[in-house]
């Protein structure tokens, strides 16, 4: 099954570039994007059975799914297949108006594609190094998906993302090595082992303890910089502006959820190791609550309605942080509960940007009036997503912002749940000041035409709108055990 998952976005990137016509590569890529999407599904049922899926033979040492891979592996998948349906109306739209070529279209699903591969390589290997190197190439990827228009203000953006990217991927490679160096010290004999991080969850007590705080600090600013924890988060406002939607939604959506996915992994170890989440908790909510306060400034004053959605985006990574520096089962379950909610309402946004860009031409919140009135749906979406995305009840945003509150008033985290409410509204009054604008009264853009683009965009749209209010209300009883299996993972106590 592990074959599969890197098989897949492997042969469909490939694939893309053996035919000429537009229909056939769309689909090829859908197509692709279903298989990835079945096959998650498959290895959750897979992971209900058994707790976990090991690969055998020669790879046994590198790859492994559990349920917390398993359950970031299905996120991700679900994402992408909408976000694949969705490229179908927004590049199909962007080739009608020679915005760009078929060569171009190719190369974003080929790009794509090894992005999602790069991805899933990381969350199925249980090898540290070859984790680092998966997040590596996400970088790569995902930089000539944001300079994909080419124009100077994307290019600027990617090399920017790339830049910044690299350096934090750096201090992460040294905080690894410092890991496998408290490995060699406490397991002598085990050395092959020492980059694998179950081998090390499981022998957390031998490790040296000081390297290993250490260790910690370097990868949670490496993994943290691609997260977009601040002050290491300049990159993200900039690469989200300038990249094409579909792209925005995945760099959303997944891949912050990659990179953290890397952070949970070691402070796991660590906390075994210390018997304690004094150390890394407090790290966590130092980084958590600094990039919550930062996106509350910064939304206030944007006036790019893309811009906001990215600054969000790192308010809602310092939730997760929040949640997991708490560490508590509470809290934990709050974190996970709010990584899906995240991306589910954040692609959704970033699909109704796709349309709006299109319909209007400008990213400026100025440029757009009476969304409502012009795009039903898509106005409808926006909306109600913009409430969601700032933790309004019925959403699946609200449950878990309000879990994590829970969870750091019952651990007697009173400072943090302050800050937290405090931080929490001020973002509210900054959506309703700045995107407010866009949803009421009238446009005087008189070539303007009432009505979607296609049937394609809003369909994906009502999906995820439907995904956000169900998340509120239900959790399916096989996630909700995937994540009870996950929380006991992060917390060291029997999941596997």
């Amino acid at each position: 099954m592990n074959s599969a998952f890197l098989a897949i976005p492997a042969i469909i990137a490939g694939l893309v570039w053996t035919n000429k016509n537009k229909t056939v590569i769309h689909f090829t890529n859908l197509a692709g994007a279903a298989a990835l999407l079945i096959t998650s599904v498959l290895a959750l049922a897979e992971v209900g059975r058994s707790k976990n899926i090991v690969t055998r033979g020669f790879f046994k040492d590198i790859f492994y799914i559990d349920s917390l891979s398993a359950y970031i592996l299905f996120i991700t998948a679900l994402a992408f297949f909408l976000v694949s349906m969705y490229s179908i109306s927004y590049f199909g739209e962007e080739l009608r108006k020679k915005v760009i070529t078929l060569s171009k279209l190719k190369l974003y699903y080929s790009l794509s594609n090894a992005f999602v591969f790069s991805m899933v390589l990381a969350l199925t290997t249980q090898n540290m190094g070859v984790m680092w190197i998966a997040i590596e190439a996400t970088t790569l990827a995902s930089a000539f998906l944001v300079g994909f228009y080419n124009n100077k203000s994307s290019i600027e953006a990617a090399w920017k993302y790339l830049i910044i990217c690299s350096v934090g991927i750096a201090f992460a490679l040294l905080g690894i090595i410092l890991l496998y160096y408290s490995s060699t010290i406490g397991l002598g004999s085990n050395k092959l082992l020492g980059l694998s991080w179950n081998y090390l969850l499981e022998n957390a007590s031998a490790l040296d303890s000081s390297i290993l705080k250490i260790s910690f600090i370097f990868i949670l600013i490496g993994f943290g910089t691609k997260v977009g924890f601040s002050p290491m988060h300049t990159w993200l406002p900039d690469a989200h502006s300038q990249a094409p939607s579909p792209v925005s939604s995945l760099l959303s959506g997944v891949l912050l959820n990659t990179a953290m996915y890397g952070i949970i992994r070691v402070m796991s170890i660590v906390n075994k190791s210390l018997h304690s989440s004094k150390y890394t908790g407090n790290l966590l909510l130092l980084l958590g609550l600094l990039s919550i306060g930062t996106a509350a400034v910064f939304v206030l004053v944007q006036q790019d309605y893309k811009r906001i959605l990215a600054y969000s985006s790192i308010e809602h990574m310092g939730i997760i942080a929040i949640g997991l520096g708490i560490c508590t089962p509470v809290s934990i379950f709050a974190a996970l509960y709010h990584t899906f909610n995240h991306a589910m309402t954040k692609s959704m946004l970033f699909i109704s940007t796709g349309n709006v860009y299109l319909k209007y031409h400008t990213k400026k919140i100025s440029g757009v009036k009476g969304l409502v009135k012009t795009m039903p749906v898509t106005g409808i979406a926006f909306l109600l997503g913009s409430f969601a995305i700032t933790g309004m009840p019925p959403f699946g945003v609200f449950m878990s912002e309000f879990n994590t509150v829970a969870a750091a008033l019952f651990s007697r985290n009173y400072l943090t749940a302050a800050l937290l409410l405090i931080f929490l509204a001020a973002v509210f009054g900054g959506f309703v000041k700045q995107m407010g604008k866009m949803f009421y009264g009238s446009n005087n853009m008189t070539e303007l035409q009432t009505g979607e683009l296609d049937k394609t965009g809003p369909f994906v749209l009502i999906i995820l709108l439907c995904i956000t209010i169900m998340l509120g209300v239900y959790i399916p009883e096989p996630i909700k055990a995937l994540m009870d299996n996950a929380t006991n993972i992060i917390l060291g106590i029997g999941g596997k």
